[in-house]
Order: structure tokens, then C-alpha cells, then sequence
């Protein structure tokens, strides 16, 4: 057992609802020394255990207990008119990292230093470790009531931040050490200043994104809260219009100013690196002191760590993309592909998981998810799915044609590229859909929490699918005659 987690996220699945049930609220002040299992603040003890008592009993708990809160029902079109804006507004946002990115490319940093390229995967991905997990957290809290009193709020609020800011530092730097080892140690070439750039430009980058992303998750969280929007239908696309953009920007000045730093002030790149890793202790102290992120400050490093790694893989295959002056013309295309994969699948991932917390205790999962896994069962049993499959292709053409429009891309939009790109696109979202039904459900039976494990494996698994296959896709223009010069760049 471990200390109470408050990051249970609770959506809305309208073609599942069964009967509303009720879900108590933990006050943070009653749970500083008692032990919960990661799934037990959602589900009240007994409600769905199984366990008869008698009527007495029954109405003196019924008695004692705050009020209770609903699962609303939401139909597939207000679901689908709530998704949209945010979904759009984070694609434009992940179409402007792409443009970023294919102008940096040719900066001296990212030219001489190629592996500063293994780390945006992985820098972008922090969205997806980090936050949208805060994202999910909060909704959470917001949609149990654990955000109504203000000493509560301010409790989860100052933990899960001081928390996101521990583990954005830690995945930084490792992140930087796998660019190193994924870049160079095959190579034979390693070159200390270059290493020391690469961690010091990732550990700022992740430092300083993350707490910009985060003050910006809280707005969003609590103006959803104040306007009536369920937050996790807006809060994750939200969170990834801001992050792609602000890390990628943030990385290419950091790295550009470090490497201009790197004849004449040497020493410039450790005291970067020094600074921000000094910061690590203070935080986790902050941290450890909430006990809304106590328990993950010491258990959740598994998924955060994971999906680095995951994202690092789909890092060297750009790399070693980009570095082929006929596919080139790549770079501009993968943040977009990327970002959109990994938004559509965290809003099936939470909405998975809330159904989960309304209908199942811990260990058990529904009927219908019993027994050997099939593709067809993620489409059949939630409409949000099907919902979020029909978004790919329109909104790929939207940003496909956004890029084109502001002559960012270096591919002409022929039938041909378009007709791939598409196919690809939809392959990548219709895997990772599958996937999550999977790996949720799975989580859900082993006891661990969806919400905080599933998101950054699904976000990853979308950067790693996303490169390859969008890598294949090039190769494949390339092989099949589509060799004019606007397909490298």
C-alpha cells in the first residue's frame, strides 16, 4: 500500500454510462499517515466490493458521508463539439513547432551538433509525461470536489507542481544521456563539451517549459472548473498547443546561445547544468511535504523514465532521417503527426480510466474487457474511439494545408505525398487506440492507476509510431518516383 493519490481522473464516456454512481471526496487534512492503495481515493469502501451489510449500517454510512457527485451522461456530439476546439487550437499549436523546427534545423547548433535532434522527441514528450498527467490529476480533483476548499486546492496545486518539476529536471538530463549514447557511442565519436552542451540545453529546456506549462495547466484547470467544461475533454489538447511550441523555442535558443559559448566561455554550459540540478532537492522537498504527490515522487518514476527511453528511439530515427538531405523535408511533418497521435489517445486513456473509477473496484474490470483482447472491441464498446478516429483525417488535411499556405513545408502537397501522409496518420492513431483499450484495462488489473501510468507510455508509443512511420513514408515517396527536390529541402 502506499500513501492517498489524488491523481484519479474523472470523465465522461457517454455510450458507457450505467447507473451514476456515487464517489466520496478525501479530505487531504484526514489522509497525511493513513495508507491507501494508488485506486482507493475514487472508490468509496464497500460501494463496489460486493459486500453486503445491513440496512442500519448502510444508512448510518449514507448519513455521514458528504454530498455525493453524479457521472453526467454526455452524448457523442457534445463530446465530439468539446473535443474539437481544443483539438484544432492543439494542432495549430504542433503545426507552429513544426515550422520552428524546420528553421532551426539549419542553425549552427543543430547542424554541427545533429544529436540535439534525439532530444526533441523526447523534450516534446514531457507533455505527455508530465503535463497531462498534472492535466489529469486535477481534473480529477476538480471533478471529485477535492478542489472546492481553497487550503485543498493550494495543497494539490503547490505538490503537483513542485513534483512536475522534480521529474522534468531528472527526465532532462537523462534524456541528454541518451542523445549521447544513442548519437555518438555507435559512432565511436564523443566529444565532452558537445555532451555537456547537450545536458545543460535539455535540463533548461525541460526546467523552464515545465513550469511555464504547468502555471498554464492550473489556469486552464480552474477556469474549466468556473465555466462548467468538463476539463478532461479540453485540458490535455491544451496542455500540448502550449508545450510543443514553448519547449521546442526554448531548446533552440538555449542550444544556439550555449553553442555560441562554446569557444570563448566553455565553462558557461557545466554552471547552466549545475544550477538547475542544484534546484532538485528543494523541490522534492516541497513536494514530499503535500501528500497529494508524496507517493509518486518516490513510485512514479517508472512510466516517466520508460517513455523517455520510448520517445529517445523515435529521436535517433529523426536523427538519422534529417541527416539524409533527400528526406529532409521530414521535419516539418513530425511534431505535427506526433502531437496529434498522442493528444487523441489521452483523451481515450482518461476517458477509459474515469469509466473505470465509476464502474469497477480496483483488480476487477467489466464484462465486456474480459477475456483475450481484439481490435474490434476498442470501436464497439466506446463510441469515443470511433469519435476520435473520424478526427484524424480532417484534421490532418487542416494542418496540412496550414503548413502549405504558410510555405513552411519543403513537399508539395501532391495526391500522391497527401494519400501516405494520410494513411500513415490514421495507422498511427488507429494502433495507439488499440493499445490504450489494452493497456488501461491491464493497469486497471494490476492495481495501478491508469491516469498517472498510462498517458506517458500511450504519449511516447505515439512519438516512436509517429517517426517510423513517417520515416517509412518518405522513404517510400522517394522510392516510388516522387524524387523532385521539394521532397528533401
Amino acid at each position: 500500500p502506499s500513501a492517498a493519490v489524488l491523481s484519479m481522473n474523472i470523465h465522461t464516456l457517454g455510450d458507457s454510462l450505467g447507473p451514476s454512481l456515487a464517489v466520496t471526496s478525501v479530505s487531504l487534512s484526514d489522509s497525511g499517515d493513513v495508507r491507501y492503495s494508488e485506486t482507493e481515493p475514487m472508490l468509496p469502501e464497500g460501494t463496489l466490493s460486493g459486500e453486503e451489510g445491513n440496512a442500519e449500517e448502510k444508512e448510518e454510512e449514507e448519513s455521514q458521508r458528504p454530498p455525493t457527485r453524479n457521472m453526467p451522461k454526455e452524448s457523442p456530439l457534445a463530446m465530439a463539439l468539446q473535443i474539437v476546439v481544443p483539438f484544432l487550437l492543439a494542432g495549430f499549436g504542433t503545426v507552429s513547432a513544426g515550422m520552428v523546427l524546420d528553421i532551426v534545423q539549419h542553425w549552427d547548433a543543430f547542424k554541427y551538433i545533429t544529436e540535439i535532434f534525439i532530444l526533441v522527441p523526447a523534450l516534446l514528450g514531457l507533455k505527455g509525461n508530465l503535463e497531462m498527467t498534472l492535466a489529469s490529476r486535477l481534473s480529477t480533483a476538480v471533478n471529485v470536489g477535492k478542489m472546492d476548499s481553497p487550503i485543498e486546492k493550494w495543497n494539490l496545486i503547490i505538490g503537483n507542481l513542485a513534483l512536475k518539476q522534480v521529474q522534468a529536471t531528472v527526465v532532462g538530463f537523462l534524456a541528454a544521456v541518451a542523445a549521447v549514447v544513442l548519437g555518438w557511442i555507435p559512432e565511436g565519436k564523443f566529444q565532452m563539451s558537445h555532451a555537456v552542451l547537450l545536458c545543460s540545453a535539455s535540463v533548461a529546456t525541460a526546467f523552464i517549459a515545465s513550469m511555464l506549462q504547468g502555471f498554464i495547466m492550473v489556469g486552464v484547470i480552474v477556469g474549466s472548473k468556473k465555466t462548467g467544461i468538463n476539463p478532461d475533454n479540453v485540458a490535455t489538447p491544451i496542455a500540448a498547443s502550449f508545450g510543443d511550441l514553448i519547449t521546442l523555442a526554448i531548446l533552440a535558443w538555449i542550444s544556439q546561445g550555449l553553442y555560441n559559448c562554446l569557444d570563448s566561455h566553455p565553462y558557461v554550459s557545466s554552471l547552466v547544468c549545475a544550477f538547475f540540478l542544484s534546484l532538485t532537492p528543494v523541490w522534492m522537498v516541497i513536494s514530499s511535504k503535500h501528500p497529494a504527490s508524496r507517493t509518486l515522487l518516490y513510485s512514479g518514476w517508472e512510466p516517466v523514465i520508460t517513455a523517455m527511453v520510448i520517445s529517445s528511439i523515435g529521436g535517433l530515427i529523426l536523427d538519422k532521417t534529417v541527416s539524409d538531405p533527400n528526406l529532409a523535408g521530414i521535419v516539418v511533418y513530425t511534431p505535427v503527426i506526433n502531437g496529434i497521435g498522442g493528444n487523441l489517445v489521452a483523451i481515450q486513456s482518461s476517458r477509459i480510466s474515469t469509466h473505470l473509477h465509476f464502474h469497477s473496484a480496483p483488480g476487477e474490470v467489466p464484462e465486456e474487457a474480459k477475456g483475450c483482447y481484439y481490435p474490434c472491441r476498442t470501436f464497439s464498446n466506446h463510441r469515443s474511439a470511433q469519435v476520435l478516429l473520424l478526427l484524424v483525417l480532417p484534421g490532418h488535411l487542416i494542418f496540412l494545408y496550414t503548413i502549405h499556405l504558410m510555405k513552411s513545408g519543403h513537399t508539395t502537397l501532391t495526391p500522391i505525398f497527401m494519400t501516405v501522409y494520410l494513411a500513415a496518420a490514421l495507422l498511427q492513431v488507429f494502433l495507439l487506440l488499440c493499445i490504450a483499450d489494452w493497456m488501461v484495462y491491464s493497469m486497471w488489473r494490476s492495481g495501478k492507476d491508469p491516469d498517472s501510468f498510462s498517458i506517458p507510455y500511450l504519449t511516447a508509443l505515439g512519438d516512436l509510431l509517429g517517426t517510423a512511420l513517417l520515416a517509412l513514408s518518405f522513404q517510400f515517396l522517394w522510392y516510388i518516383g516522387d524524387q523532385d527536390s521539394d521532397v528533401g529541402d
